[in-house]
């Protein structure tokens, strides 16, 4: 057999983003068409025990939406949407809870576990991991003249508000790949549901992380002209969203970016998660595959 230089290549390509990133922390949100393709979740899971074979420090931290909806579904949950998000309340929490510890995490370690990492499924309640306090939606006040935003409530939802890194450094450190359920814990010892995004900020934040990716179903922020926009700073976030260049889904994750930033994180990265393997392509080739959001 003869040997392949345009194989080698690759090897070549990435060598020195394995050598420049060695020990690095790397937040992954896991969420979006990836999550529910067999391939997809399959090429996920080695990607990230590459990862940790390398050297890189992988955290994952994913979301879970179609299948909280299909459980709900089934037992005849009816949900309720404030503002486009759903209200939380305590039989739907127990269902959120369910799906996102159970199911989908349990699922994820099962895959790593099978492709040769140490995966180990965790909820932000565990080690009070994440700590959350109640969320509420705030919009124009509706009488003549009154300019006070109104809060809405959204019931047993949350924000982030403290991370215990020295917990998650910990493993991190170790040969462990945590896999995170975005479920908090509140001061009074409430749980409260948590956006994946939001929630894998924080944690990008708090733990100084060389990289935040968040996976989703666009091949990254588009401009006007529906082409990719390779790269953004985050000083301009606001000017894309009042200009309506962004919209819809792509807001609340360039609100994480941006947050993510500022509490320390190096770097964001927003790739399209249905092509295979989009996490190795972001972070070994020189091309990429998604939009880079920068200081």
């Amino acid at each position: 057999m003869k040997p392949d230089p345009g194989r080698a290549s690759v090897l070549i390509e990435a060598l020195p983003y394995i050598r420049r990133f060695q020990g690095a922390v790397i937040v992954i949100k896991y969420g979006g068409h990836a999550m529910v393709d067999e391939g997809l979740k399959q090429a996920f899971a080695e990607d990230v025990t590459l990862l940790k074979y390398v050297g890189f420090k992988p955290v994952v931290v994913h979301g879970g939406g179609p299948q909280i909806n299909d459980l709900l579904k089934r037992l005849d949950i009816q949900s309720r949407f404030v503002e486009g998000q759903r209200f939380t309340d305590e039989a739907t929490l127990e269902v959120v809870e369910m799906v996102l510890s159970g199911h989908v995490g349990q699922d994820l370690v099962g895959r790593i576990n099978q492709a040769g990492g140490l995966a180990v499924g965790l909820s932000g309640k565990d080690a009070r991991l994440i700590e959350a306090r109640r969320k509420s939606l705030a919009r124009a006040g509706q009488a003549t003249g009154d300019l006070a935003p109104e809060a809405l409530d959204i019931g047993l939802v949350g924000e982030p508000v403290r991370v215990n890194t020295g917990f998650l450094s910990h493993l991190a450190d170790s040969d462990v790949i945590p896999v995170i359920a975005p479920i908090g814990w509140g001061p009074e010892g409430e749980t409260f549901n948590i956006n994946a995004d939001s929630a894998a900020g924080a944690l990008a934040g708090a733990l100084a992380a060389e990289k935040l990716i968040l996976m989703t179903d666009v091949e990254g922020v588009l401009d006007r002209d529906n082409k990719l926009l390779v790269e953004i700073r985050s000083g301009e976030i606001e000017t894309l969203k009042r200009g309506g260049v962004v919209s819809g889904g792509m807001i609340p994750k360039l609100d994480c970016a941006a947050d993510a930033l500022a509490a320390g994180c190096r770097g964001v990265f927003i790739i399209d998660g249905r092509r295979p393997h989009a996490l190795l392509l972001e972070l070994f080739t020189d091309q990429g595959c998604g939009t880079e959001v920068r200081p």
